[in-house]
């Protein structure tokens, strides 16, 4: 097996940022218990943003192969529309590599604290989740300049 992390040794310490996005497709019920405050475990909003930059910060311990890069800026928006929940993660760096996989990471770590949040809610009466769907993760944009 060939595995290695790649050389970033001779690259320049540059300003990137990335912005990654994807959603959350929760019952109807679901989303006005997120807007009322009415989620038992808390602020939805507040704990999927921490649990977002929480991960961008981590992420090369959970993804093998990326690089520890400091972390300069994190922005975590989420929106409840009708049936989902959005979220955007834009990463910013001054490094010798890219923070796709960090943006990347903190939608993913958010929509997860999401369903975590709100699954009690979204569970049918077999203890299932028919509609609750994570989809749509990609990058959006990335800069380096």
């Amino acid at each position: 097996m060939n595995v290695k992390m790649v050389d970033v040794t001779g690259k320049d310490v540059v300003f990137r940022e990335a912005v990654a996005e994807g959603r959350i497709k929760l019952r109807r019920e679901t989303i006005s218990l997120v807007r009322s405050g009415g989620i038992e475990k808390g602020d939805v909003f507040s704990i999927a943003k921490v649990a977002a930059i929480m991960a961008v910060k981590k992420t090369s311990e959970i993804i093998p192969l990326t690089h520890p890069i400091p972390i300069t800026h994190v922005d975590v928006d989420m929106e409840a529309g009708e049936d989902n929940i959005y979220v955007r993660v834009t990463v910013r760096t001054n490094a010798q590599t890219g923070v796709e996989m960090e943006a990347l990471t903190g939608v993913a770590a958010s929509l997860l604290t999401v369903w975590d949040l709100v699954k009690k809610y979204e569970k049918n009466d077999a203890g299932q989740y028919p509609t609750t769907e994570i989809s749509s993760i990609k990058v959006v944009s990335k800069v380096k300049a």
